[in-house]
């Protein structure tokens, strides 16, 4: 241990007090060892640096800062060098307001479009998501700070995010689900990670040794500290036990006592807990400043500096999606109505434990006249609160009748989207398309920019004749969207994402949510563009697709063992970046896979007429995949195809080249799985997902018959044997429907409605203990003479651990 001169003065009361943190966002200190206390902070695209007294959802205001492009925005420029900037932006910011540890970023994958945080995640893709995920981290890093890649891991949906189970086989999680991860430790080199609220496989990820120790730590090389969510711990000792460092936020005293009480019962090792205690020592004294006394304000300078790169991440990662008669840029004598709520108040983060209080914030008709457009005028055309609808969209329909080009501002609003729940369908507010439909009855140029922080269906394409995606593009969103449409700067960002006809289509679809206390990921490898590109299946716009103002060629591929080399031209008329994407896949394979596979891509700028030969090296996850019966990474021996494409369906070149690895000895039997090996995964079976599995499928329906337990939440509490239980879910589901009307999400309300059981007590500040928590849980069951007994229980054990904190 690096530390052990450190650990060896520290008393066992000290050493487990260290393991749970002191408050909502910092660690405890020991001064007499020199031992600071770290301050963590959210913030995945911007510092949430808490003012006053912290807390985890966002009641209390916080520090201005830099709102970067979301990482759903960002994904989309296929940027390393961008992300590591931004990154390198967000660690000065954190430095100056003194965070230590800045929990970011997240890229679990985008299994489903409708989960409630897709804004803060990557990719659909492991590769994209891992290598964009590490070059951010070591962005982050540069200032001293460390970065904290999240949330550890399948945890792909909101919905009783603290007690679902993930219910994975190992391959799928291997290749789709740890990849990400996999690439952004080993390349990234992060010095935290988050483990994430649900369990997998029916094991709490705080709690999963395989996950924490034998794949992050002897695999990867992991030599960080691993935090849990907040209010994730489940067992505190058994997390200890199984590779976890840090319990946040701290639950003043109740979690460290367990601890102290295991290891004087010899219930766990005090080796095991100095070996904790060392990896996280490593972090907080590396990271930590001397200079880091009280808070302090972002200085001008570096506000201006990073206003203006927010602006440059946003317009190098908007998407143009379609352009009809070249529409696109507006020509300067062209009349434009600028039409949609969004123009004057944009929907440009998510919201959630992530949301920034901004530097600065910019909107599209505060700065239009800055451009040279001659805007004709202004209309809501709708509003978030929904009211006088028809009025306004009467008044939209005049303006655009007098107009050239109507620049119509629409997308998910704030309601339909947050962390703590998951969007309920694809589609727009029924008003927006309302008022599209309107418009195109009368003027037929509508150019369409959709703000939002997942993909959407567009049954109304036909009436517009451009779609500029620009997801949540942050503060400086408009100013980026305003270079565009004006011809400024030349869209080049390219879908990290599927855009779905319908969201019957999405192969994980038929198993969304189908159960309440199990997520099945059936559908197995096969997420996104990997189903449709075996099954030939259609799609709105495929993964990587995104047009320019100018056109690419493709010629004269080329690969050997090492790597596949072509050349890109620019055939248009304007310059302008390409982003190309190798693919590659095995026809004749002796297990099954999806066709085709990112695992790789560059980026060319190039002037018009002007060529550039590009290479695309093969690294050691170009041609694996992962044995299930030899428990790891194997290279089946043979011929693969090397595809360049511009997207996952516009294949521009192929060639194949023969490589070397082994002949395998498959574990699947063809005849037991058919709908992997064709890719028809919509038809799964419940007997296909076992063989898969390789045991049974968990149970996923609650028992309402049965007594509510501590990881259930308090949203069960609708059938709780206690008629006090049930009138406190009354109202507290009335709480949670009247928050809905307001349309802004409300984290608090949806944080209490998924909280467990188990939860309260570590969500507290030690207020309630654990023994409380269960004591509550019995009342809850009506069992309240018991419950009783065990609350007062837990006031005593209270002031036993009180007393011990102190010590």
């Amino acid at each position: 241990m690096k530390y052990q001169h450190i650990i060896a003065q520290m008393r066992l009361e000290e050493k487990v007090q260290l393991l749970s943190g002191q408050d909502m966002w910092s660690t405890k200190s020991i001064k007499r060892l020199g031992i600071p206390s770290a301050i963590l902070s959210d913030g995945p695209h911007g510092i949430r640096r808490q003012a006053d007294i912290g807390d985890p959802l966002g009641i209390h205001l916080s520090l201005p800062a830099t709102c970067f492009p979301t990482a759903v925005t960002m994904a989309n420029s296929w940027d390393e060098a961008l992300c590591e900037e931004v990154g390198r932006a967000l660690g000065k910011e954190a430095k100056q307001l003194h965070v230590d540890v800045l929990l970011a970023p997240g890229l679990n994958i985008k299994r489903h479009p409708l989960c409630g945080r897709n804004f803060e995640y990557y990719s659909e893709d492991p590769y994209l998501s891992g290598k964009l995920a590490a070059a951010f981290i070591r962005g982050i890093q540069e200032s001293g700070v460390s970065a904290c890649p999240k949330h550890f891991a399948a945890n792909n949906q909101e919905l009783r995010r603290m007690s679902n189970d993930s219910i994975v086989d190992a391959r799928t999680l291997r290749e789709i689900y740890l990849t990400g991860f996999e690439i952004a430790v080993k390349e990234g080199k992060p010095r935290a990670i988050m483990s994430a609220y649900n369990r997998l496989n029916e094991c709490y990820t705080n709690e999963d040794s395989t996950l924490l120790l034998s794949i992050l730590r002897h695999e990867w090389g992991f030599e960080g500290f691993v935090v849990t969510d907040w209010g994730g711990g489940n067992d505190f000792v058994e997390g200890i036990r199984c590779g976890s460092n840090l319990e946040m936020p701290g639950t003043g005293g109740d979690s460290a006592y367990q601890l102290y009480k295991a290891v004087a019962s010899g219930h766990i090792s005090e080796d095991i807990v100095d070996q904790r205690l060392d990896e996280l020592l490593g972090v907080i004294l590396t990271c930590h400043s001397d200079d880091k006394i009280g808070q302090a304000d972002i200085d001008d300078e570096t506000r201006n500096v990073h206003h203006h790169l927010a602006r440059k991440a946003a317009a190098s990662s908007m998407v143009l999606l379609k352009n009809e008669s070249g529409i696109l840029p507006i020509e300067d004598d062209r009349s434009v109505a600028v039409i949609g709520e969004f123009a004057v108040h944009p929907r440009y983060q998510g919201a959630g434990s992530s949301r920034v209080n901004p530097t600065s914030m910019e909107s599209i008709m505060a700065c239009i006249d800055q451009y040279g457009l001659n805007v004709s005028g202004y209309s809501d055309g709708y509003r978030r609160d929904d009211q006088r609808r028809d009025l306004l969209i009467r008044d939209a329909v005049e303006l655009a009748k007098s107009s050239d080009v109507i620049l119509l501002c629409i997308g998910l609003e704030e309601i339909m989207e947050s962390e703590g729940q998951d969007r309920v369908h694809m589609r727009l507010h029924e008003k927006q398309v309302q008022l599209l439909d309107a418009l195109y009855e009368v003027n037929k140029n509508i150019i369409v920019y959709l703000s939002g922080g997942s993909a959407v269906v567009m049954p109304w394409l036909d009436k517009c004749k451009a779609v500029l995606q620009g997801y949540l593009g942050g503060q400086a969103g408009s100013l980026a969207l305003l270079d565009i449409v004006t011809g400024a700067v030349n869209p080049s960002g390219k879908l990290a994402e599927t855009f779905w006809l319908k969201q019957q289509d999405v192969p994980s679809d038929p198993f969304w949510q189908k159960k309440q206390r199990t997520s099945e990921y059936r559908e197995g490898l096969y997420v996104g563009y990997r189903a449709y590109t075996t099954t030939n299946r259609p799609v709105l716009f495929p993964f990587g697709y995104g047009l320019s103002y100018t056109s690419f060629s493709y010629t004269d591929i080329e690969a050997n063992a090492q790597a596949v080399s072509f050349t890109v031209t620019n055939s248009g008329s304007r310059s302008g970046r390409e982003i190309a994407q190798l693919y590659v896949g095995k026809k004749d394979s002796g297990v099954f896979r999806p066709a085709r596979e990112l695992k790789g891509y560059a980026s060319v700028e190039l002037e018009t007429g002007e060529s550039r030969r590009l290479s695309i090296e093969f690294d050691d996850k170009a041609f694996r995949y992962f044995d299930v019966d030899k428990n790891s990474w194997v290279v089946e021996a043979g011929t693969y195809q090397i595809m360049i494409g511009s997207n996952a369906l516009q294949i521009q070149l192929i060639c194949e080249i023969e490589v070397e690895g082994v002949q395998l000895q498959s574990p699947y039997k063809q005849a037991q799985i058919p709908h992997y090996f064709s890719g028809q995964v919509e038809s799964v079976t419940e007997f296909e997902f076992e063989c898969l599995l390789g045991r049974a499928v968990p149970a996923g329906a609650w028992d309402e018959q049965a007594p509510l337990e501590m990881n259930d939440a308090l949203s069960q509490m609708y059938y709780a044997k206690s008629w006090i239980a049930r009138l406190v879910y009354r109202g507290l589901i009335g709480w949670f429907n009247r928050s809905k009307k307001k349309r802004e999400p409300d984290l608090n309300i949806l944080f209490i409605y998924h909280i467990t059981f188990r939860g309260i007590a570590k969500m507290l500040g030690g207020v309630i203990g654990m023994e409380m928590a269960r004591g509550i849980l019995h009342i809850a069951n009506g069992e309240v003479g018991h419950g009783l007994r065990r609350l007062a229980k837990g006031f005593e054990i209270r002031r036993r651990y009180r007393r011990f904190k102190n010590k």
